[in-house]
């Protein structure tokens, strides 16, 4: 019997990490495989009185939203992260170690609309929120060592409100996913004295198996060692080490990309497509002057579901106690991806 990857159980190895994958494709051809129910249809207002990210609104702590017309950003009423706080004392003791913590959180809408996602807006107004991006991480950045833009979308993910939006929060430490991604593409530049993902980025467009969307200056790809069913991620075809590094040319082209990409993940079950997504660069504060060439620029999307639009998968029992799992290759995501369309679903009637 000679080894098939879409019929036979395997482990694949994540170098950003440094970490393993059980890839597992035949528990897709369990008898429920292939459904499609789509979740009823939520009517969201344009506008909601109550909801404090829309404009206009007062929120928690009794200020007034703007009226804002593009992005607007403010610091979390209830941040996780605060600026001044004492320092936990000093222990000798490994097994309980404590260390300090500062930061700051801000939430950052996309649009005024509450009934709006990124694949439904314009590309001028995805570019829009590229451009607040950007600000927020100079103007972070300049203090900070981190800091992480990421979007929940969707109540499966944990989202609360449904008003277009981010966060991002910004500490005085460096995450655990960002120390691992640093290790990691550094022993790799130390190693073969090029960026790990750029390598990655040119053998991904000779193997053309794991393409999602492709343009002139960025490349999405269900990466090898993917866990998350859909999971993708968004690579530049230049090597760059953080988003303030980007040019205009380079902003537009992302923006289209976004566009794109999210709106394959609409299509594929017909519904607003859940997931976790964030921006991964070199980190800035004290870093802003040293070398961290073994750093390229990109991003992550971590949708949960699997079969359809109200099939997700868990992370639990294996993955909690021994590592992550997967059915679908990844291989077979991407071709599922790449051949939807994309033109929104919502849409296609417009045209």
């Amino acid at each position: 019997m000679s080894f098939e990857a879409t019929e036979h159980q395997h482990v694949r190895f994540n170098p950003l990490r440094g970490d393993w994958v059980l890839v597992s494709p035949h528990r897709m051809k369990r008898p429920w495989a292939g459904q499609v129910e789509r979740p009823a249809e939520v009517d969201i207002p344009i506008h909601d009185p109550t909801n404090p990210l829309c404009p206009r609104v007062t929120r928690p702590n009794g200020q007034v939203n703007p009226d804002y017309e593009s992005t607007f950003v403010f610091t979390n009423d209830f941040p996780a992260l605060l600026e001044e706080v004492p320092s936990p004392p000093v222990s000798d003791d490994p097994l309980f170690c404590a260390g300090q913590a500062r930061g700051t959180c801000r939430v950052m809408c996309f649009h005024p609309h509450t009934n709006i996602t990124l694949p439904l807006m314009t590309q001028k107004e995805v570019r829009a929120v590229i451009d607040r991006w950007i600000m927020e991480l100079e103007d972070l950045g300049k203090k900070y060592i981190w800091v992480q833009i990421f979007e929940n979308k969707g109540a499966v993910m944990g989202c609360s409100n449904p008003h277009p939006h981010c966060q991002i929060w910004a500490s005085s430490f460096m995450p655990n996913e960002a120390q691992l991604k640093d290790t990691n593409q550094r022993q790799y530049f130390l190693d073969h004295g090029t960026p790990m993902l750029m390598d990655y980025v040119a053998r991904e467009l000779e193997k053309k198996e794991r393409l999602v969307v492709t343009n002139d200056h960025w490349v999405v790809v269900v990466p090898y060692w993917a866990v998350w069913p859909y999971e993708t991620m968004i690579l530049p075809r230049r090597h760059v080490i953080r988003m303030t590094e980007i040019s205009n040319a380079e902003k537009d082209s992302l923006a289209d990309i976004i566009k794109r990409l999210t709106t394959k993940y609409d299509n594929l079950f017909k519904c607003s497509f859940p997931y976790s997504m964030g921006w991964h660069g070199a980190p800035t504060g004290l870093k802003l002057e040293s070398d961290e060439k073994h750093w390229v620029f990109h991003g992550c999307y971590y949708p949960p579901l699997l079969r359809s639009a109200t099939i997700k998968k868990f992370m639990v029992g294996y993955e909690m106690l021994a590592q992550a799992q997967r059915d679908l290759t990844a291989e077979q995501a991407a071709q599922k991806l790449r051949e939807l369309p994309e033109i929104h679903y919502k849409l296609v009637n417009n045209e």
